[in-house]
């Protein structure tokens, strides 16, 4: 059995091969990158082979898919900053359809059938009202940045890929997941830098957030990569599944929970540039189709999960 990651030098990518790696050690692991950026420490003694390629070249992605021709597909590459995605459209446009179309191209002309996991987001359903909620599947899409759009486009392209040239794909939409590792474009990310940062004396005892009133249904990232390894090995193809814990937690919960964390005293102050376009001020989803069909349970709890990011943070600059 052989198994590709694309975006494999990226927060999730990482996770998920450990995770394949402990679950399935007989299984062939191969992963995708971006030219120039190298996958992380230690990856190299858990993926057979790193092929460093522009997803959205057709025929490099074709040739990847010939030499490796794997058995299960976990598509993870993508431009996954909301702001981004405001500041470049286009790009997050092309680069998210674009990269994942052609894999099912390539699929196609090779006559390869592969399970493949196209990882949308919970992004897709908008602003739902909260006497709506928790989100389930049937909740209609209403997209509210070009990230969504980009992510309701793959989310229906693997629909349409496995309903008119039958590829199993199974699609799933993770709400927010959080871990080490991750990008200090996402809040718990750069407020742990900013600790980290304060700590060791590198800057001033300020932390510059956006909006802290917010609530979000975290995961650690760990638990998400279980429940993709049991989404695509367990679902059906066609199947949509959430990922989420199915509890919110404000922004600011998270916040007070790392400085809890810290012995730094530090000030709080509202950077105006930090502040989303359209920031939606309640989402909690519900996984109760995902238990069903696979027996996922989180099982990370959000203390952890930033005490880990935190502790992250310390290392990279550590080794600075």
């Amino acid at each position: 059995m052989r198994a590709l990651i694309t975006g494999a030098e990226g927060f999730a990518g990482g996770h998920l091969a450990r995770q394949l790696r402990s679950r399935e050690p007989d299984l062939e692991l191969f992963g995708t990158a971006r030219t120039g950026v190298p996958v992380p420490a230690g990856l190299g003694d858990i993926l057979a082979g790193v092929y460093e390629l522009d997803l959205k070249d057709e025929a490099a992605v074709s040739a990847v898919l010939d030499e490796v021709r794997p058995d299960q597909i976990y598509h993870l590459a993508a431009q996954a900053a909301v702001p981004r995605s405001f500041e470049a459209p286009w790009e997050t446009l092309e680069n998210n359809i674009r990269s994942q179309l052609n894999l099912f191209l390539g699929l196609i002309r090779l006559d390869l059938r592969p399970r493949v996991l196209v990882v949308s987001s919970a992004e897709v359903y908008g602003s739902v009202p909260s006497e709506l909620m928790p989100i389930t599947e049937e909740m209609p899409l209403a997209p509210s940045n070009p990230y969504s759009v980009s992510k309701v486009a793959q989310d229906m392209l693997g629909l349409q890929y496995f309903l008119s040239h039958q590829i199993p794909v199974i699609r799933v939409r993770p709400f927010n997941h959080i871990g080490p590792g991750q990008s200090t474009a996402f809040a718990a990310g750069s407020f742990a830098m900013q600790i980290a940062r304060i700590e060791r004396g590198l800057q001033p005892p300020v932390i510059e957030v956006g909006n802290l009133s917010p609530a979000r249904d975290f995961s650690d990232v760990r638990d998400v990569m279980a429940a993709y390894y049991l989404a695509l090995t367990h679902g059906q193809p066609g199947d949509v599944f959430n990922i989420c814990s199915g509890q919110a937690r404000t922004i600011q919960e998270v916040l007070d929970i790392l400085l809890g964390y810290s012995t730094a005293k530090v000030e709080v102050r509202v950077d105006p540039s930090r502040l989303r376009i359209v920031d939606r001020p309640l989402v909690v989803g519900s996984a109760v189709r995902l238990r069903a069909a696979t027996g996922w349970e989180p099982v990370i709890p959000l203390e952890q999960s930033l005490r880990d990011v935190l502790d992250d943070c310390r290392a990279r600059l550590g080794a600075v």
